[in-house]
């Protein structure tokens, strides 16, 4: 929100408030209290008639410091709160040096001068990262009574700011205004599924606004060398983060908030879905289900979308006898061929749902202040809300779900959850205003937890759309209602990129587009864009996403890369339990990845995959793309051919290939069974090493199938033309150096030391 007419004057009605000098502290070992007056004060007599801030410091862990300013202290505060998993004992330690304080915490120290206008700066690496100075610390009232707590934080030359969850705005959030408020937007305007008060940038830090409610940002759009951040409350709490890397920072982030949970590894599979309003019974699904094996392309999950339920009932999770008869049976069957089944659910229940008479009976909806339940007529007739506050509701609503698991479903596809109301009153007394965010958290909650305790650690998995902080903890994420073409396919990408630097680690979208139709030629290009993402889905709203209905050659390149992703899962799931121990996400926008080069800082067209592989999406119906190659020669998984950077390249692919890069020095894990996304990934797995450098050397794991850890270890190393390999695997591996069509080295097994030649 702005609040100023330029640099020197208000807007009219609003009036600002700065702390401007310390009047007083208060400090322990651990933590110190600073009290600003918002105006000079040379006499007593100043101390009347004028605020006073109360700016609290802390460090919640060790790298992370704390600030809370508070205006008047007495405001009742409702709730809800985000949850602050990794926020333990007093992780700093308060030093002084006359009339100077600081407190640290890890390298991270926050740094104040009492003698001196009001001047907080936090320094790290022997520099200073930011700075909340003149107008840093703050409130505004306005003509209405409002009143906005805000913090400024300076940004310096040259810095890029990133995050914000996942927007399709431009990828560099400089310039922009960002409002952190829920809405059903899609992915063409400013407005977010995920929205996620923290950002990151280039210089070393990040920064987490600890409040759930709306979260106003002017990130240079207003004083263009701060970043502000305002809330309408009489109190504003944030942390900055240091790295200094931007995978520090994330890991910091994410072990604060919560990290992800580690999908089951069937999930990395190819989804099929029924799409939305199409046409759809038993007989169609087996006829998507037939094809595909028909055509020899595996599927791992199908998903029954919105009307498998039946009209205006949603959602009362009762099968609509008309299409689908025999609900148990058919699910049966369907797991007799190897698929997992997930089904789509959202919060809301219709008036016509007999859930609606029972839920409004016993108080598990959300309600008026007069005491009528809340109601409209968007999206379900005489819709209502599940209020989760309620434990009651909470059991009652996955109590429901239940049933469907004990039939056959393995997951839920949770939509919506966006277009909460703040005129009403909440089961817990929670503010409507904080509730507006905070709903899809507790509701990706209850399902998550349903199925993790009826499913088991490791097998809980969601397909959600909507989050705020700290839903990271509940994989997995789609990008939401995208239009089919390229333009579209882009502006996805670059929002998965911003949620991952938001601290999501998984992240998927609708294969094809969900608007509309796709051209085949958008089409094959987003099968391969898909099944080169964390998780791959195909699915569309008033037409199919079976990828003959696209054409021959659709469904060649569908089976060609849902073949490579089920040869990828090892790395891929090696990559997914990166992002569960450490927050840094599978899909990397390229700043992650490689922060030291300038060029890789507004990269938001191809991203890295993992440590080891570059992927670049064509977004051209010729074939052309454009990407950046980082330092070192890197090689093209699908062809061989390789790209010698730092260095732009334009090249031409037709349907069967893209810019898929492996990095230098690096060795890839490919499972020999290329039909399911598990299988024994040790047992025949092939090393391809990639540009290995004289002297390097590299470590492999081949991960578990069903949890952390791993089944088996590779050593490689480099000594002039020879290639040095250590194994504790008991089974047969092979070696293939270079490109697809390179020579293999098969190793029987019990091999546990191999001396193979390295070509010149």
């Amino acid at each position: 929100m702005k609040f100023t007419d330029g640099y020197w004057l208000m807007r009219p009605g609003r009036t600002a408030r700065y702390a401007t000098e310390v009047a007083d502290i208060h400090a322990d070992d651990h933590r110190m209290t600073l009290y600003a007056p918002v105006k000079h004060v040379s006499r007593r007599g100043q101390t009347l008639n004028s605020p006073l801030l109360t700016v609290e410091c802390w460090s919640p862990a060790e790298g992370i410091i704390g600030v809370r300013t508070t205006h008047h202290a007495g405001s009742v505060r409702w709730g809800p709160e985000f949850a602050l998993p990794g926020a333990g004992a007093d992780a700093g330690k308060v030093r002084r040096d006359g009339a100077v304080l600081e407190l640290s915490s890890g390298e991270l120290t926050l740094r104040v001068d009492t003698e001196q206008p009001w001047l907080l700066e936090f320094i790290a690496d022997g520099r200073v990262l930011t700075s909340a100075g003149e107008r840093g610390t703050g409130f505004v009232t306005d003509a209405e009574g409002r009143h906005y707590m805000l913090g400024q934080l300076s940004l310096d030359v040259g810095e890029l700011v990133y995050g914000l969850g996942e927007r399709f705005t431009p990828f560099v959030k400089n310039g922009q205004t960002v409002d952190i408020w829920q809405a059903d937007g899609g992915t063409s305007s400013e407005q977010a599924y995920k929205n996620i008060p923290f950002h990151l940038t280039n210089r070393g830090y990040g920064v987490f606004v600890n409040h759930p409610g709306k979260v106003s940002y002017e990130v240079g759009s207003e004083s263009v060398g701060q970043v502000q951040f305002s809330v309408e409350d009489q109190s504003l709490e944030y942390f900055v983060v240091h790295g200094p890397t931007p995978k520090q920072i994330l890991e910091r982030y994410t072990a604060l908030t919560g990290r992800p949970a580690l999908p089951p590894a069937w999930a990395l599979g190819l989804w099929l879905t029924t799409s939305f309003t199409t046409d759809y019974d038993e007989a169609t699904v087996g006829r998507f289900i037939d094809g595909m094996a028909e055509r020899g392309i595996p599927l791992s999950v199908f998903h029954f979308d919105c009307f498998w339920m039946r009209a205006y009932q949603w959602c009362d999770f009762v099968w609509d006898p008309e299409t689908f008869p025999d609900p148990a049976g058919m699910l049966n069957r369907l797991k007799q061929q190897g698929l997992r089944i997930s089904a789509w659910i959202n919060p809301y229940i219709a008036q016509k749902s007999a859930m609606f008479e029972e839920g409004m009976r016993e108080g598990y909806l959300v309600r008026r202040p007069d005491g009528s339940v809340w109601q409209w007529d968007l999206w379900q007739p005489g819709m209502a809300l599940v209020d989760f506050t309620n434990p009651a509701a909470r059991d009652w609503y996955t109590g429901k779900l239940k049933t469907l698991l004990d039939q056959g479903v393995d997951c839920f596809k949770t939509d919506f959850g966006e277009r909460i109301p703040t005129d009403v009153l909440w089961h817990d007394g929670s503010d409507p205003e904080r509730m507006h965010n905070y709903y899809t958290h507790l509701f990706n909650q209850a399902v998550f937890d349903l199925l993790r305790a009826e499913r088991g650690e490791g097998e809980a998995l969601l397909f959600a759309r909507s989050a705020t902080a700290g839903g990271q903890q509940y994989p997995v994420h789609w990008g939401g209602d995208c239009e089919s073409h390229f333009n579209a396919m882009a502006e996805s990408l670059r929002g998965g990129l911003s949620l991952g630097l938001s601290g999501f680690g998984f992240w998927s979208h609708d294969i094809g587009g969900f608007e509309g139709t796709p051209t085949p030629a958008t089409f094959k290009r987003w099968v391969q864009f898909g099944l080169l993402s964390s998780h791959s889905r195909l699915h569309g709203s008033k037409s199919y996403r079976v990828p003959w209905d696209y054409g021959e050659e659709a469904v060649d390149v569908t089976r060609e890369f849902t073949l490579l992703k089920h040869r990828l899962a090892p790395y891929l799931q090696r990559a997914a339990q990166h992002a569960h121990t450490t927050g840094v996400p599978v899909m990397r926008a390229m700043v992650l990845e490689f922060p030291d080069d300038p060029a890789a800082a507004t990269l938001d067209r191809q991203y890295m995959l993992g440590d080891d592989l570059l992927v670049a999406p064509v977004f051209t119906d010729d074939g052309t793309v454009e990407y950046y190659v980082p330092e070192g020669t890197w090689t093209n998984v699908l062809t061989g051919a390789q790209v010698t950077g730092p260095r732009w390249t334009r090249e031409q692919h037709g349907f069967h290939t893209l810019p898929l890069l492996a990095r230098p020095d690096s060795v890839i894990a490919l499972a020999a069974d290329d039909q399911h996304p598990v299988s024994a990934w040790a047992d025949g797995v092939e090393l391809r090493v990639h540009a290995f450098a004289d002297g390097a050397e590299h470590t492999v794991v081949i991960p578990n199938t069903d949890g952390p850890g791993e089944t088996a270890r590779f050593h490689l190393r480099r000594r002039g033309g020879h290639l040095h390999v250590t194994t504790d695997s008991p089974h047969p591996w092979r070696l293939r150096i270079g490109g697809p069509n390179a020579t293999v080295h098969t190793q029987p097994a019990g091999t546990s030391e191999a001396d193979l030649p390295y070509p010149a």
